[in-house]
């Protein structure tokens, strides 16, 4: 078995520490870090007429009180601090939870992408959605300002590769992993375990590569490391399908690819939960295991997918208010 590193080890402490909180607490993309990180990233990148307009709309816009913030407040500028209020709101409105994601067959194709989105929406129309209220002079500032905290979370959420990505297992949701020495447990007969795959592509895999940095010491360092592709990514035309896409492969490619065990393709079918065709049970069934080679090869993956998550939203904001 790998051992993880020291610092690795520390982070897998705290994991377990709060495992036994894991069957009660949603899973959040990208967790709180995560999506703090592509607001900083995103707000450094602004120009001045888009960060005064951001500033203004959320200021004296508090959340509703009685809505349970998933992270807790901070200190840091508006845009960041509200960018998970999108989960944070899903407990009352149900019918924001499909925005989230984007279910494309592990085999699908690009060109047949639009066709992975329902009538009830996914993420790529949501945001859409969110940029023409943003544009509508006949929005209000309430409008205009849930449909700000909506884009910058959903922007991130379209980099989290599976959140791109389906293989009939709810997003890597029905995919039991062992995360170093952390074995998948289940809460009952539903074949729901935890850890899973996506969960741990949703935080724990993402607190291991913050090595406990906070976001915005993390997004400093990647405004460093990225200096010369963001200049790239500035100057390139929104297209939201392309970034789902290329978080599809990243999810092909690395998510699923870099499992010990090879996961099949699964022919395209309804699942409402992971005991359905007993996809929840054939998983655990692989013994997948999360250790460091896998970290090493999801690490890079992370790093870019935030760094090109709050570089876009920055080009798009820039687009609203040039």
């Amino acid at each position: 078995m790998i051992i993880p590193t020291p610092t690795a080890r520390k982070a897998l402490r705290v994991l377990t520490l709060l495992s036994s909180v894991i069957f009660t607490t949603p899973a959040l993309p990208w967790g709180c870090q995560g999506h703090r990180i592509v607001a900083l990233v995103a707000w450094e990148q602004l120009n001045p007429h888009a960060r005064m307009a951001a500033a203004q709309l959320l200021e004296g816009q508090p959340t509703d009180p009685s809505l349970r913030r998933f992270c807790p407040a901070s200190n840091l500028p508006a845009l960041a601090d509200l960018s998970s209020w999108a989960d944070d709101v899903r407990t009352q409105r149900k019918e924001t939870a499909g925005w989230h994601f984007i279910d494309i067959p592990l085999d699908g194709r690009r060109k047949n992408i639009t066709q992975a989105c329902p009538a009830s929406g996914c993420v790529t129309r949501a945001i859409r959605r969110q940029v023409e209220v943003l544009r509508s002079p006949s929005a209000s500032r309430h409008e205009q300002a849930e449909a700000l905290m909506f884009l910058v979370h959903f922007v991130g959420d379209l980099h989290q590769p599976l959140h791109a990505a389906d293989n009939d297992d709810r997003g890597g949701n029905c995919v039991a992993v062992a995360l170093f020495d952390h074995q998948p447990e289940t809460s009952g007969s539903t074949q729901n375990y935890h850890p899973n795959l996506h969960g741990v592509w949703d935080t724990d895999l993402l607190e291991l590569v913050l090595h406990g940095q906070d976001p915005a010491a993390f997004a400093v360092a990647l405004r460093a490391e990225f200096a010369s592709d963001m200049k790239r990514w500035l100057r390139q035309p929104v297209d939201v399908d392309a970034w789902a896409w290329e978080s599809h492969k990243a999810a092909v490619k690395t998510v699923y690819g870099r499992l010990p065990k090879k996961i099949a393709v699964e022919p395209p079918r309804a699942v409402e939960s992971c005991a359905d065709h007993d996809m929840g049970q054939r998983m655990y069934d692989l013994h997948e295991q999360i250790d460091q080679r896998y970290l090493r090869a999801a690490s890079p993956v992370i790093r870019r997918q935030l760094a090109r998550a709050g570089t876009r939203l920055a080009v798009m904001l820039n687009e609203i208010w040039p």
